[in-house]
C-alpha cells in the first residue's frame, strides 16, 4: 500500500518505513505527527483518488530530527544600472519516517506485521523440516556403522593371530643386525690400530725372512775406497781430492 501526500506545497509518494525530508514542521524529535492531506491511496488493484482529498484516509509519521538543507545562492542584478544583489538561503527541514497508512479502517502497518509473522512461521517450519531430516540422516548413519562393526572386529582378530609371527621375524632381524654391527666394529678397530702405529701381530715366516736378510748384510765384506781417491757427490772419482779439469767449449775459445 502506498499514498501520495501534500505538505509544504509539495507532493510526496510514501510507503510504510519511507524516510523523507519536508519543510519544517512544529514538532520535536521523537514525536508523532499526522499528515491529513492525502491525495491518493493505492492498494494492489484498488485505488482511491481524492477530489481533492481522499475521505477517511490518514498518514502517520514519526519525527526523526530537525535540520537545515544545503545553502542556496540567490543573485539578482539589473543590466546597465550597476545593481547587484547576492543572498544565501538554507531551508529548515524536518526528517520524517512514515509509520502507518490508514484507509477505511485498514492499516498498512498491521498488514506488514502479519506478513512478517507469516514469513517467520514459514522460516520456523523450514527449520523444523531441516532438523527432522538431520535426525533421519543420523539414524541411517548409525545403522551403517552397526553393519560394518563385525567386519572390523574380524580384521582385528586376523591381525592379532599374525602378530606372533611378525614378532619372531623382528627378533631374527634384530639378531642379524647385531651380528653385522659387531663385524663392522671389529673392522673399525683393525683400521684404527693400523693408522695409529700400534704393533700388530706378525707371522713367523715374515720374522724369519727379515732375520736372514740382516745376517746376510752383516756377513758381507766391507770395501773401502782407494787411498788418495775420493768420490764427489755425482759419483765421479777424483785423484787426491782435486777437482777434475773442465773441458773448454767453443764459447770459451
Amino acid at each position: 500500500m502506498y499514498a501520495v501526500i501534500e505538505t509544504g506545497g509539495k507532493q510526496y509518494r510514501v510507503e510504510v518505513g519511507t524516510e523523507l525530508e519536508v519543510e519544517r514542521l512544529e514538532a520535536e524529535a521523537g514525536q508523532s505527527v499526522t499528515l491529513g492531506r492525502v491525495l491518493l491511496v493505492a492498494d494492489g488493484d484498488r485505488a482511491a483518488i481524492g477530489r481533492p482529498l481522499v475521505a477517511e484516509a490518514q498518514v502517520s509519521a514519526e519525527v526523526v530530527r530537525q535540520g537545515r538543507g544545503e545553502k542556496l545562492i540567490v543573485f539578482k542584478y539589473r543590466p546597465k544600472a550597476r545593481r547587484r544583489v547576492k543572498k544565501g538561503h538554507r531551508q529548515e527541514l524536518t526528517l520524517l519516517r512514515i509509520s502507518d497508512i490508514v484507509l477505511d479502517g485498514r492499516s498498512a502497518a498491521e498488514d506488514a506485521r502479519k506478513a512478517e509473522e507469516a514469513a517467520k512461521t514459514e522460516r520456523q517450519r523450514l527449520e523444523e523440516a531441516a532438523a527432522r531430516q538431520a535426525a533421519e540422516d543420523a539414524a541411517v548413519a548409525a545403522k551403517l556403522a552397526a553393519r560394518t562393526a563385525p567386519k572390523a572386529e574380524g580384521k582385528a582378530d586376523g591381525k592379532a593371530e599374525a602378530s606372533p609371527r611378525s614378532k619372531a621375524a623382528t627378533a631374527e632381524q634384530k639378531a642379524a643386525t647385531g651380528t653385522r654391527a659387531r663385524r663392522g666394529a671389529a673392522k673399525a678397530d683393525d683400521a684404527g690400530s693400523t693408522k695409529t702405529g700400534s704393533p700388530r701381530p706378525r707371522s713367523a715366516k715374515a720374522g724369519t725372512a727379515k732375520a736372514s736378510a740382516g745376517d746376510a748384510k752383516a756377513s758381507a765384506p766391507k770395501t773401502a775406497p782407494a787411498k788418495g781417491r775420493t768420490t764427489d757427490s755425482k759419483g765421479d772419482d777424483t785423484a787426491g781430492g782435486a777437482s777434475p779439469k773442465r773441458q773448454r767449449t767453443k764459447k770459451d775459445q
